[in-house]
């Protein structure tokens, strides 16, 4: 006996055993498979234990995305639908979406199951709610005309015109169209998105994109007659719940086509659902206004982003901005993916302008906007930001004039909000860009210089960035805008970001002396940036890297950081399955997978901790997940990956905590990682530092010893570790506490310390060397008790 057939004989005979765990289903084939899911959905109940695991089995498998599709057989397909139309009889309701699954995925002419789908219409609409309205209607049309009214009739009871347009035209649509909608329908709008390739199949639509336009123009105007007066305010009532699902399903096609139409309509609805049109601080649809917000992490658009901003800032409820900050964390991130609309940026209204020349090779290019009140002049000047400075009869003020503030004080606001609209989109941008590496994105060389480098905007970033151009088939030459002319090159060939994982050691070397000669601050750290290559203990383990395992975390941070950097994970805590979660992020477009597997340690006082372990892979092959080898894995998305969880480690370790010398049982691993072999970003931290001590005025108090940075004082002589900024003093190794000042920066009394990126655990330890090399000029008691302790 086969499995498959040990398996079906365990489904038909309860009395059936199964000798310990369910075997691996893998060489069981499509069919087989399907066989056996209709024949496991038909069990009544009670079950045996064998077959309730056999059920449980199939169903990870059919259901996992990772897992493949089963085939069914047209009697397989029909007994499916009479099971379901008999669960439906027995419990009320019955998922829907694996009978349509069947039909179509048949091996063979497809069966007329209209008796049980007619059942299972009558049924479903006989509920006081439906749910499932797109597969519905889809079951409907297989069980006739007759049924399809009937469901189109009882869906549109109550609910409002566009939801009434939505039925309407799903009710029009070609089976195959039904069939590929109800993979994107959603009962309530707190269900998660379906996956991205169910959206771009419906995408393809013509009546459902006409749909959505037009849903979302109506809603635009009902938010206008609102704040016009001609519809009733009520808080949060705008839109009903059914409405606000439809209308997200909407904005989401409209997002992943990139209508045109899109941007205009948006600055017209988010303000309008945002703001009560009296002084109230409530919204006209808050759930709206949530649901547009994760419309826009499935498909981003810089123009939402920007408007979802905008919209954050003029809120007047104090918990939105909030949750929008939140929301807009994500969107981002996945923006960064989206290479197709991400570096889109609009021009406002500014020039390009130079301040050494009239090229625009020449450094010093930028953007600027000029606005005239009265005998004032507003200049907008965006550099590495956006600054907002009035001048008369050209010379610049220190503020903004008092005539101006009383007579032009719309103006004044107009500006202010839009230099806080630049900087954002600046921000957008270089976030995108630097999510690009993944996708080892391309661009056409005429487009680049247009719409990037020569952009009044976007310019002033992108000129601060390395790139290389294809000048020749396979010969790439890397150019920094910013301090180079640009190489002769035809306008179709390729530019690309340049990556030091690409690059020589001496070649990365040259790049980081120019930036620190010429003082140019990247927007992102690119040149200094950590490269990350597999291991032999990484060879070793083949799927699964335990660089980063063992570590003890401030899990809230951990949890927080998982956010900011695009990432997805459930809430760990000390409640069922609440114990471990593999945090994900989708890379290279959605190729790549990372996997980073924690657990939930214990708690401190108040403080949470988490334990980090493994991190995985997997490709996307034909729509699934399938983990895959290290050795696999592109080495630029390897990197990136891992240098995302080098930073999660980096910064929540308890290691890194000066707080944690005599706390609990977590002090051993405290005391062993504090001063630990220095990861890739210490590395990179360290090459900075040998850079840039020469130029600083303690410079003959400081040297670089291996993981640490020693700094003589006049009192003692102190060893600051490199990854951790934890410190040591001589010639005990005693342990020295700083808790930084939220305020500290690099100050090295007369100016700042130029770092040519942003790094802030870099920033504490010149702060803490600065300090320590003047020691007798410390004030704080609790400091120099420490020190004198030991002298």
């Amino acid at each position: 006996m086969n499995l498959a057939e040990r398996l079906m004989h365990v489904l038909s005979d309860s009395e059936a055993e199964l000798d310990g765990p369910v075997p691996d289903l893998s060489p069981i084939s499509d069919e087989q498979l399907g066989e056996l899911f209709v024949q496991a959905h038909g069990l009544g109940t009670p079950v045996s234990p064998a077959q309730a695991r056999v059920r449980f089995a199939i169903d990870q498998v059919v259901r996992d995305e990772e897992a493949r599709q089963p085939r069914y057989t047209p009697d397989a397909c029909l007994r499916l639908f009479e099971v379901l139309a008999e669960r439906t009889r027995d419990s009320g309701w019955a998922d829907l979406a694996p009978g349509l699954a069947a039909l179509e995925h048949c091996t063979g002419p497809r069966p007329d199951v209209s008796a049980p789908a007619t059942a299972l219409v009558e049924l479903l609409v006989a509920q006081h709610s439906v749910r499932q309205p797109y597969a519905l209607l889809a079951v409907a049309r297989c069980a006739g005309e007759k049924s399809l009214r009937m469901v189109v009739e009882r869906l549109c009871q109550d609910v409002g015109p566009i939801v009434a347009d939505e039925f309407a035209v799903v009710a029009g649509l070609t089976p195959d169209e039904q069939a590929l909608l109800s993979r994107i329908d959603r009962d309530h709008r707190f269900l998660p998105s379906p996956s991205g390739d169910a959206w771009h199949r419906s995408a393809d639509s013509p009546a459902y994109v006409a749909f959505a336009r037009r849903a979302l123009e109506a809603a635009a105007d009902r938010t206008d007659a609102i704040r016009a007066g001609e519809i009733p305010y009520r808080a949060d009532k705008a839109f009903t719940d059914r409405e606000v699902t439809s209308l997200g399903q909407a904005a989401r096609v409209a997002l992943l086509r990139d209508e045109p139409w899109l941007p205009a309509l948006f600055d017209r609805l988010l303000p309008g659902i945002a703001l009560a049109p009296t002084a109230a601080k409530t919204l006209p649809s808050q759930a709206l206004l949530y649901e547009l917000g994760r419309a826009a992490q499935d498909f981003p658009t810089p123009e939402l982003v920007t408007t979802l901003r905008t919209v954050r800032r003029t809120v007047r409820h104090a918990g939105v901005p909030k949750q929008l900050d939140k929301m807009l964390k994500k969107i981002e991130a996945a923006l960064a993916e989206r290479t197709d609309v991400a570096l889109r940026l609009p021009r406002l209204g500014f020039d390009t302008t130079t301040t050494t020349g009239s090229a625009v090779d020449d450094s010093g290019a930028g953007g600027v906007l000029r606005r005239t009140a009265g005998e004032y002049t507003a200049v907008v000047t965006v550099t590495e930001t956006a600054t907002l400075v009035w001048e008369k009869d050209g010379r610049p003020l220190r503020s903004t004039p008092a005539p101006v503030r009383r007579d032009h004080a719309a103006l004044v606001k107009e500006l202010r909000e839009l230099v806080k609209r630049v900087d954002a989109q600046l921000v957008t941008l270089a976030r995108a860009l630097e999510g690009g590496f993944t996708v080892d994105a391309a661009h056409p060389y005429g487009w680049w210089r247009t719409e990037l480098l020569e952009h009044p905007l976007a310019g002033t970033t992108v000129r601060r960035l390395i790139w290389e151009i294809e000048v020749a088939p396979g010969e790439w030459r890397a150019v920094l805008p910013e301090a180079g002319r640009l190489p002769d090159a035809p306008d179709d060939a390729l530019v690309r970001l340049w990556h030091p994982i690409r690059s020589t050691p001496d070649a990365v070397r040259a790049w980081r002396d120019l930036l620190l000669e010429r003082r140019i601050r990247q927007p992102f750290k690119q040149a200094f940036r950590e490269i990350y290559l597999l291991t032999p203990a990484e060879v070793e383990t083949r799927v699964y890297s335990n660089r980063f395992a063992a570590h003890l975390v401030h899990y809230r941070r951990l949890f927080a950081l998982f956010r900011a950097r695009g990432w997805a994970g459930d809430r760990l805590g000390p409640w069922d399955a609440g114990d471990e979660d593999e945090a994900e992020r989708i890379l290279a477009a959605g190729e790549w997978r990372i996997r980073f597997i924690h657990r939930w340690a214990d708690w401190s006082g108040d403080d949470e901790l988490a334990a980090t372990d493994q991190v995985r892979f997997a490709r996307r092959v034909e729509g699934a997940w399938r983990e895959a080898p290290l050795a696999d894995v592109p080495p630029l998305v390897f990197s990136e990956a891992m240098r995302d969880v080098d930073l999660f480690v980096g910064v929540t370790s308890i290691a890194a905590d000066p707080d944690w010398t005599d706390r609990g049982p977590e002090r051993t691993y405290w005391e062993r990682a504090r001063f630990a072999e220095l990861t890739e970003s210490a590395e990179a931290r360290r090459d900075v530092l040998e850079r840039i001590l020469p130029r600083l005025k303690i410079a003959d108090r400081c040297a670089i010893d291996g993981r640490y940075l020693v700094v003589r004082g006049d009192l003692r002589t102190y060893r600051i570790h490199l990854g951790s900024a934890n410190i040591l003093m001589e010639p005990d190794g005693s342990y020295l506490c700083i808790v930084p000042s939220r305020r500290a920066g690099t100050g090295s009394g007369n100016g700042k310390v130029f770092l040519p990126f942003e790094d802030d655990r870099l920033s504490l330890i010149l702060s803490k060397a600065f300090l320590l090399a003047a020691d007798t000029a410390i004030t704080d008691e609790s400091i120099l008790a420490q020190i004198r302790r030991g002298i």
